[in-house]
């Protein structure tokens, strides 16, 4: 039986996304695409603070030193604790087509960051990103670098490719922050949504938010889907696992996608949801700023 998902924060977002757990301020935070705002939501005390970034948003992360690290457009904040902001460096400036997306850092608090070609090509990349402004391309030829996670191991990296109904695997060193070959992980047939965001597991398990699809799978590491998770919304975006010990798994969704007639038939449509997990997730990393992205590119 598929766990029970219960509603963590009822909102109406219209693009909630992004999910990440704090684990120093114990908060959940996300973005709201539509609304251009990063939101912060304490489990403890219920309480949301929603900030307005004054322009593009589609990335949050915490970072080292208290603050956040923000990403829209092509361009990387930092948002240092006392509410001061300081433009980190820009992602793929050249290229008009393109614009951030989703990302994560790894064990070691390399921040990564995938683009989106909005219009339809291949002109996406995934880059990492260093708070001394520096930036480096990883991976290129990508449609819409989506969801992004590591294995407990830090030895294999999962990126979602959403217009290309794909998840690729890629072997990963974590001393140099660097790719290896690109394989097929999971590819997504036509009518069971598009994959969004995932997170990973400590058993090895990749969990898929699949946007217009109203589930979020969860596939063993030989790519075998081994649990499906209805969920009360046509479009859940991304998961993440939050919690004390990692073993509640929140999902946001779309409200802005909703075709206006099913707008009152999904109430929870926005919301945050949450259901709890058999294994616990793997421990996101915390972008460092010492600049520890410095490493080849992928051949």
């Amino acid at each position: 039986m598929p766990p029970r998902v219960d509603v963590a924060v009822r909102s109406r977002d219209g693009l909630g996304e992004s999910p990440c757990w704090d684990p120093r301020r114990r908060e959940l935070l996300r973005v709201d695409v539509r609304a251009e705002q990063v939101v912060r939501w304490s489990p403890d005390t219920g309480h949301e603070v929603r900030t307005d970034v004054g322009g593009p948003v589609s990335l949050v992360v915490p970072d080292d030193g208290g603050g956040l690290v923000v990403a829209g457009g092509s361009t990387v904040t930092r948002w240092r604790p006392d509410g001061t902001r300081a433009v980190v460096c820009r992602v793929d400036p050249d290229t008009a087509a393109t614009t951030t997306n989703d990302g994560g850092c790894d064990g070691r608090g390399r921040l990564w960051i995938g683009t989106w070609d909005r219009d339809g090509g291949a002109r996406a990349t995934l880059s990492v990103v260093d708070l001394d402004g520096s930036v480096r391309v990883a991976e290129s030829g990508l449609s819409a670098a989506n969801g992004l996670a590591w294995d407990a191991a830090w030895s294999v990296a999962y990126l979602v490719d959403t217009p290309r109904r794909v998840v690729w695997r890629y072997a990963y060193d974590l001393d140099a922050g660097a790719l290896g070959a690109r394989e097929p992980f999971v590819e997504f047939a036509e009518g069971t949504g598009l994959p969004d965001g995932l997170a990973t597991d400590r058993a090895g398990g990749v969990w898929v938010a699949l946007f217009g699809g109203g589930a979020v799978h969860r596939y063993d590491p030989d790519g075998s889907l081994t649990q499906v998770v209805p969920v009360p919304v046509t479009h859940p975006t991304s998961p993440a696992f939050g919690g004390d010990g990692l073993d509640v798994l929140f999902v946001t969704t779309s409200s802005a996608h909703l075709d206006p007639g099913r707008a009152a038939a999904e109430p929870l449509a926005g919301s945050v949801l949450a259901f709890p997990a058999e294994v616990p997730g793997v421990p996101v990393g915390v972008c460092s700023g010492e600049g520890p992205g410095a490493g080849p590119p992928r051949p």
